[in-house]
Order: structure tokens, then C-alpha cells, then sequence
């Protein structure tokens, strides 16, 4: 199985990521200020890896390191994750807004694992 290549931007997983890193930071825009160096900069910082490390394998030539790579998107989804429920956990932001987003990057997330299993497959091809 082969893919079309698309330069990282043009690809709807990278998308997506970049669609939800924007409504995280403006949900951030709301939270109180004595968390600018706490909650805030881990969530703006885990959203952002989320892209810039999809991003990033996309330059990978190894098929190896690019998975390795897109495995980090994934625990960086999954830090995201947790602090939006922190985040609604104390209220920053409502439970039902926090739920949606965490949906939507496990949507992001499931499709970060069938590019992998396409990655391995092209890989298993060319071996």
C-alpha cells in the first residue's frame, strides 16, 4: 500500500492538529493568569508538539524514525488530553467544551495510527 505524497501542511491529520492547537490557545486566552507559567504553557506547549512533531517526521527518511517520531504525537495528544481535564476540572473551561476537544484529538490520534500502520506496510513492501 503507497500513499500520494503532500508536503506536511496539505495533509488532513496535520490539519486537524493545527485547527484544534488554534482553539486551545484561545481557550487559553481565558484562564487565570497565575497559570501563564503553569497550566497554560504546558497545554499551549503539548497542543503545539502535537503538530510540530507530525510535522517533523514528515521530514524523516527512515520509515523507522519517522514512526518513532509520530509515537511522540501520540503522547502528545494524550498530554493534551489530561490537562484539558485538568483545565475543566477546575473550571477554566466548561467539562462539555473540554470533552469535545479531547474527542477531536482522539479522532486526530486514530488517524496518526493508521498512517502508521501505512508507514510500516510501505515499509514491509520495500524490504
Amino acid at each position: 500500500m503507497s500513499f500520494e505524497y503532500k508536503k506536511f501542511h496539505e495533509m488532513e491529520i496535520w490539519k486537524e492538529a493545527f485547527t484544534l492547537q488554534k482553539e486551545v490557545f484561545d481557550l487559553t486566552k481565558a484562564f487565570p493568569r497565575s497559570e501563564e507559567h503553569g497550566l497554560i504553557g504546558q497545554l499551549n506547549r503539548s497542543t503545539n508538539s502535537v503538530c510540530a512533531n507530525f510535522a517533523e517526521s514528515h521530514g524523516r527518511f527512515y520509515y523507522a524514525d519517522k514512526v518513532r517520531v509520530l509515537y511522540i504525537a501520540r503522547g502528545e495528544i494524550e498530554e493534551t488530553q489530561s490537562h484539558l481535564m485538568v483545565a475543566a476540572s477546575r473550571q477554566y473551561i466548561p467539562k462539555e467544551k473540554s470533552d469535545q476537544i479531547i474527542s477531536n484529538y482522539e479522532s486526530v490520534k486514530i488517524k496518526i495510527n493508521r498512517y502508521i500502520s501505512v508507514l510500516m506496510e510501505d515499509k514491509k513492501f520495500k524490504e
